[in-house]
């Protein structure tokens, strides 16, 4: 018997040997994008060499990205870690970061919420920063100036008028307006009375003095209380809403100022030291503020589109901010609502009309949607030459036309740029090489031109023989290539949402805020990309590759990291940016709204500790 088992002992052995042999064979013979493909939560981007005595080492990736990649992470998990589970739990952390009671309404926004899948149910920061100046205005100022507003029609603003839980009447309306009440239908019936200034225009508005905005945010801090006796219903029979045939008794104090150069309006609204009010802060010292020195890509994105940080340096890259085609502006504080601000504007932002209104040219289409692996290794982009008004003179600084331009091989035949190369001795190790030519790599990897001419004066002929125009691609049919890139129209790109609820990459570059910034994690969900576009080939040849280890210059493809953001991107937006995210937050934002104008507004709230849910939530988890 006992040799029997020595006899069995042997076989197991052996066959483990085998084993182990061919398990080795096979894990030499694997690419670095087959074996990384095995190992979808690695946190750290997969590379490694082939030790002949240790086997397959795995080497750390250097490369910045790489580092931005994994702070996104951890950025991503504190996200979701904070999050409130309960009712109570969500009415105690208002109460800490806001310093008052929750506006009446709240337990019933809370279970439409909730009811409707509410990922995070604390993030709302957004409306809590937009409302947060006017506690410094006096609420029958905010109804009258709401109510108001859209009595000229040449002012471009909107009138939406709710009464008796219904929607009353529309002045001076348009599209926007339209379907901005299709929205409200899901909960008008939950809201108290009020009006609502909307912005007809592409661009936003409000550009606010820095110190009347000071004196107006130290109001609002005095003005936090916590009552324990608050009172949860709205103030009835206040004055100053509209009605018909009303005289019109306010000066909203609008400007236009089409054409010209909008930094020198904005840099008002900047603090005194900040890079565009101080002639000696470098250009250096700013983008120190967002940028990684080695590589020059984005670390802060929010930073990045901040016109107080940014603004000197793409003052005349934008057209919004050199050749604007419409600006009506107000130095007041107004309560317009708008679609999109830059960071120096005051406009309240709510979801974008156009993501609601299920347009057929911003509607993602799945049609050509296939697997990474199957798309082409290729950036494509497809628009019209907006922007701000084309002219003889300056189009070329136009940033859709500087896109156009830097991913053009032709274009790019005798241009260098900056981009980041392996040193195939030093596997991991990346540093800048200043003097790479794009071109090759641009013909093989870029899809980039525009359809049309449009917005140019007085008309477009000086465009004939500059551009070969390609031909219209859907939405949906882009997503055959593995990155598709976002950049600014007149104002926000329509297009947005659609491009992350793709299978593919999403690069996104931008000087405006929307909504939902705070839920979007970059380098998490998308790329960023700087508003002069000089990090671009850096970005690219990141997730492509450039050459082989034998040559110079080389930068190994990391197709998994796009792969895994893209995929990372999508199923984020199906949890945060669906239809019904949309109606969450502009019910919550009308509520908060409702409260600025409450004559009674210091001593009405929701003042109870939560606990009345209790059983609800318990259900809901």
């Amino acid at each position: 018997m006992a040799g029997f088992n020595l006899g069995k002992r042997r076989v197991f052995i052996l066959l483990t040997a085998v084993g182990l042999i061919i398990l080795f064979m096979n894990f030499h013979m694997l690419s670095a994008t087959e074996i990384k493909s095995k190992i979808e939560d690695l946190n750290v981007p997969f590379m490694g060499k082939l030790n002949p005595k240790k086997g397959y080492e795995p080497i750390l990736d250097q490369h910045p990205i790489a580092s931005l990649m994994r702070q996104a992470d951890e950025a991503w998990a504190a996200y979701e870690e904070s999050r409130s589970t309960s009712f109570k739990e969500t009415v105690s952390k208002y109460r800490r970061k806001y310093g008052r009671n929750p506006p009446p309404g709240f337990r019933d926004w809370y279970i439409f919420a909730r009811d409707n899948g509410v990922h995070n149910v604390d993030d709302f920061e957004q409306i809590m920063d937009d409302l947060r100046p006017f506690w410094g205005v006096e609420p029958k100022v905010i109804r009258t100036l709401a109510a108001q507003m859209s009595a000229t029609e040449g002012d471009g603003v909107s009138g939406i008028h709710i009464r008796n839980k219904k929607i009353w009447k529309l002045t001076n309306n348009n599209w926007r307006a339209d379907t901005f009440v299709k929205m409200l239908a899901k909960f008008v019936r939950f809201l108290p009375d009020m009006d609502i200034a909307m912005n007809r225009l592409d661009q936003p508005r409000l550009v606010v003095p820095w110190d009347d905005m000071q004196q107006l945010l130290a109001k609002e801090v005095a003005s936090r209380r916590v009552l324990l006796d608050a009172t949860a219903d709205w103030t009835l029979n206040m004055t100053g809403f509209y009605r018909e045939n009303m005289p019109v008794a306010i000066n909203p104090g609008w400007f236009n100022r089409p054409g010209e150069q909008y930094m020198l309006l904005a840099k008002e609204a900047c603090p005194h030291g900040s890079h565009a009010r101080n002639i000696n802060s470098s250009a250096a010292s700013a983008e120190s503020l967002y940028k990684d020195p080695v590589g020059g890509l984005i670390t802060n994105f929010n930073r990045s589109s901040d016109l107080c940080t940014v603004g000197p340096e793409i003052q005349e890259k934008h057209g919004f901010l050199f050749a604007s085609s419409t600006v009506v502006a107000s130095r007041q504080l107004l309560p317009i609502f708008g679609e999109c601000k830059v960071n120096v504007n005051s406009d309240i932002l709510f979801p974008a009309n156009m993501y609601y209104a299920k347009d057929v040219r911003y509607e993602y289409d799945a049609t050509y949607d296939v697997k990474w692996e199957d798309k082409g290794n290729s950036m494509i982009w497809r628009g019209v030459t907006s922007g701000g008004t084309n002219t003889p003179d300056n189009w070329k600084e136009m940033h859709r036309q500087r896109l156009v331009s830097i991913s053009n091989a032709t274009h790019m035949a005798d241009k260098e740029v900056r981009i980041l190369t392996q040193d195939p001795s030093r596997p991991g190790v990346y540093e800048s090489l200043e003097h790479f030519k794009p071109s090759e790599f641009a013909q093989n990897h870029t899809d980039v031109g525009f359809t049309e001419p449009a917005s140019c004066f007085p008309n477009c002929d000086f465009y004939q023989g500059v551009w070969t125009y390609k031909s219209m691609a859907p939405l949906g049919a882009q997503f055959k290539n593995k990155f598709v890139v976002d950049v600014d129209g007149h104002s926000f790109s329509g297009r947005w949402r659609a491009f992350l609820q793709s299978k593919s990459l999403g690069i996104k570059s931008t000087i405006f805020r929307e909504w939902h910034d705070s839920r979007l994690f970059a380098w998490r969900h998308f790329v960023p990309m700087d508003n002069r576009y000089d990090d671009l080939y850096s970005i690219l040849t990141y997730f492509v590759g450039l050459g082989n280890n034998q040559t110079t210059p080389y930068v190994q493809a990391h197709e998994y990291e796009g792969r895994k953001l893209a995929n990372q991107g999508r199923e984020w937006v199906s949890k945060v940016l669906r239809e019904e995210d949309l109606e969450i937050y502009t019910y919550r934002l009308l509520i908060e709204y409702a409260r600025i104008i409450d004559d009674n507004r210091g001593r009405i709230g929701y003042s109870g500790d939560g606990s009345e849910l209790d059983k609800y939530d318990s259900k809901h988890r």
